[in-house]
C-alpha cells in the first residue's frame, strides 16, 4: 500500500487483456501500509486492485490468492483473486509478482462500537471454520521463526528498558511454543493481521476482510489475540475496552466455541500478538525500504499493548 514500483497506464494493458476485465479507466496509487505497491484499478467491469509484491515471492502467492478465492467462493466476504483462461492467479508486471481482486465497498471504521466488533467476531470465526478444508499449506511466516530471527536486528535501535522486554518476552514465547497445551491449540489458515483497517463496512454491515498477504497456518487463538489488541484496545494507553471483547468474543464464541485449552492461553497468546506487531513495527521504522508514499507505523503504540497484557491479563 506504499508506493515502491511506479506503474502506468500503458504497463498494465496486457495484463487486463490477459483477465478479460475490459477498459482502463482509473489508476490510483494508495497510500497507507508498507508492504507492497498498490493501485485501485476502475474499468469498463468494475472496480480492482492491483497489487504488486515487493517481499514475497511467486511460490509463496498462490497460498494467499487461493485461499481468499476459496473464501470467496464459499460466501465469505473477501477479495476474489482474478485469473485468466488458464486459472492463473499470479502474473508479473515491472518484473514483480501481481495479483488483481475485486475491491470491496465501503470503508474502514477506526473507532469501532459493539456492532462492529460483533460483526468481525462472527465473521472471523466462519472464515476459519470455512478455511478447514483449503487443500494449500504455508506456515506463518511472521512467527516465532522470524522474531527469533528478527529481534538481534532492532536491538541496536532500542534503549536498555525496550531490549530488556525484548528479550524477556522473546524468551517467553519460546517457552509458551514448547509446551503441549500450545500444541493443541486447534489451527488452520488464518488472516494473521485483521486490523481495523483491513476491514470495511457499509451502512454499519460488515462488507468484508481484506489484505490476506500475511495469512498462513498457525493457531486461531492467534487470529482472535490480533483482533482483540486492535478492536477492543483503548488507543492511547493499550487498555483493554472490556464491553468490546465481550462482544467480539460472545459473537465469535456464538458461531465457534473457544476450547478449553484456548481459553487457558488466551492472555499468552494476547502477548504473542503484541509482541509480533511491535517487533514488525521496529524493524519497519529503523530499517526502512525506500517508497515514495511509505507511512512507517509508529512502534511505542504495541511496546504499550504489550506492557498492559503483562501487567493487566484480560479477565475471561
Amino acid at each position: 500500500m506504499a508506493v515502491y514500483t511506479q506503474v502506468s497506464p500503458q504497463d498494465i494493458t496486457p495484463l487486463l487483456q490477459s483477465l478479460q476485465l475490459g477498459e482502463l479507466h482509473e489508476l490510483t496509487a494508495i497510500k497507507g501500509g508498507i508492504e507492497n505497491t498498490n493501485y485501485f484499478l476502475t474499468t469498463s467491469t468494475g472496480q480492482y486492485v492491483l497489487t504488486l509484491f515487493e517481499r514475497l515471492r511467486f511460490d509463496q502467492l498462490p497460498f494467499y490468492l487461493y485461499l481468499m478465492k476459496h473464501l470467496a467462493k464459499k460466501g465469505i466476504p473477501v477479495p476474489e483473486p482474478m485469473t485468466n483462461e488458464d486459472g492463473k492467479v499470479v502474473f508479473t508486471l515491472k518484473d514483480k509478482p501481481t495479483a488483481v481482486v475485486t475491491r470491496l465497498q465501503g470503508q474502514s471504521v477506526l473507532v469501532p462500537e459493539l456492532i462492529h466488533c460483533e460483526q468481525v467476531g462472527s465473521a472471523l470465526a466462519k472464515m476459519h471454520l470455512t478455511a478447514l478444508d483449503f487443500k494449500l499449506f504455508q506456515p506463518n511466516f511472521r512467527s516465532l521463526e522470524w522474531w527469533n530471527q528478527t529481534t538481534p536486528q532492532v536491538l541496536a535501535y532500542v534503549n536498555a528498558d525496550q531490549s530488556k522486554l525484548l528479550n524477556s518476552e522473546l524468551a517467553f514465547q519460546n517457552h509458551l511454543a514448547n509446551l503441549s497445551s500450545y500444541r493443541a491449540l486447534p489451527q488452520g489458515p488464518v488472516h494473521a493481521d485483521l486490523f481495523k483497517d483491513n476491514v470495511m463496512f457499509e451502512d454499519r454491515k460488515l462488507t468484508g476482510f481484506f489484505d490476506f498477504y500475511f495469512a498462513g497456518v498457525d493457531t486461531w487463538l492467534f487470529d482472535i489475540a490480533v483482533c482483540l489488541n486492535d478492536w477492543c484496545t483503548e488507543p492511547s494507553s493499550g487498555a483493554w475496552n472490556i464491553k468490546l471483547c465481550q462482544a467480539f468474543l460472545k459473537a465469535y464464541q456464538a458461531v465457534r466455541p473457544l476450547t478449553r485449552q484456548e481459553r487457558s492461553l488466551i492472555n499468552p497468546l494476547l502477548r504473542s500478538a503484541a509482541f509480533r506487531f511491535w517487533l514488525s513495527r521496529l524493524w519497519d521504522f529503523y530499517l526502512p525500504r525506500k517508497a515514495s508514499l511509505l507511512q512507517p507505523h509508529d512502534p511505542s503504540h504495541f511496546e504499550r499493548i504489550l506492557n498492559q497484557r503483562i501487567l493487566n491479563p484480560l479477565p475471561i
